[in-house]
């Protein structure tokens, strides 16, 4: 069943797991399946996904790949598991995710996008959009977690390695997890954060100075700071990240870590 716009998947997830459905199957991007997991929250039904968006995270992450073809075969092969959730609340509101949730220059950069840009470049847009952040001091807010306090400009709550499609973050985390690895990234300077994007492009930005990773349940932001799950806009802080237990079944490759 095709999507017409936001919030449908949602509903024909929840419509479906509802009914009674074993298996609910989303191709589609982050965004889509985002969409689909809030519907499936602690259903019964199974979530499989095959890359149909513009970064394909979760499809990258679990090792499918971004070639729908060959995504079909290999989830041929994989195995139901119950995993964690990640849970954004802020006021009256709460929103599950799968992937990560960001706060503060990525979640800006996520405001600021242009939809139509990114239809057109796919995810050269968000590089282009960041760049064009080049010149302005990054704002700074306060992420609580494990007792500690810390001043940051960029936040990200992930349960997956994978960042973006093509980066890699949080080396540590896994959705076979019930926990998040927390990389805090310090500084306002924007050159800082061209650095730590590098890094990450080498696949080491936790052994940057300012970078700092710790394993975590829940993450308290403060400030005036903007937040995204799953690589779509979230709202602002004050507002909470936290893990929920075996609240989602997915398909996922025997092989993946």
């Amino acid at each position: 069943m095709a999507t017409k716009g936001p919030g449908d998947a949602t509903a024909i997830a929840r419509a479906a797991a509802a009914s009674g459905a074993d298996l609910i199957l989303v191709l589609g991007g982050d965004g889509t399946i985002n969409e689909a997991v809030n519907g499936m929250i602690h259903s019964k039904a199974a979530l499989a996904v095959l890359p149909g968006g513009t970064a394909n995270v979760l499809a990258m992450e679990l090792g499918l790949g971004w070639r729908l073809g060959a995504a079909v075969e290999r989830l041929s092969r994989c195995e139901e598991q119950r995993v964690a959730v990640g849970r954004l609340c802020g006021g009256q509101q709460c929103r599950y995710f799968l992937a990560m949730g960001g706060a503060g220059l990525d979640a800006k950069i996520v405001y600021d996008l242009s939809p139509t840009l990114k239809r057109r470049a796919g995810k050269l847009a968000y590089w282009m959009c960041g760049l064009a952040h080049i010149a302005e001091r990054v704002g700074q807010f306060e992420a609580r977690l494990n007792g500690g306090v810390y001043r940051c400009g960029f936040a990200l709550a992930s349960r997956v390695r994978n960042y973006g499609g093509d980066l890699e973050i949080a080396r540590g985390a896994s959705l076979r997890r019930d926990d998040f690895e927390v990389v805090l990234f310090e500084g306002s300077h924007p050159l800082r954060y061209l650095a730590y994007m590098m890094a990450a492009g080498a696949r080491c930005v936790q052994k940057m100075p300012g970078v700092r990773t710790v394993r975590a349940s829940t993450v308290e932001l403060t400030g005036d700071v903007h937040v995204q799950v799953d690589g779509e806009y979230a709202g602002r802080a004050p507002a909470r990240f936290e893990i929920v237990p075996a609240a989602l079944t997915l398909l996922i490759p025997p092989a993946y870590g």
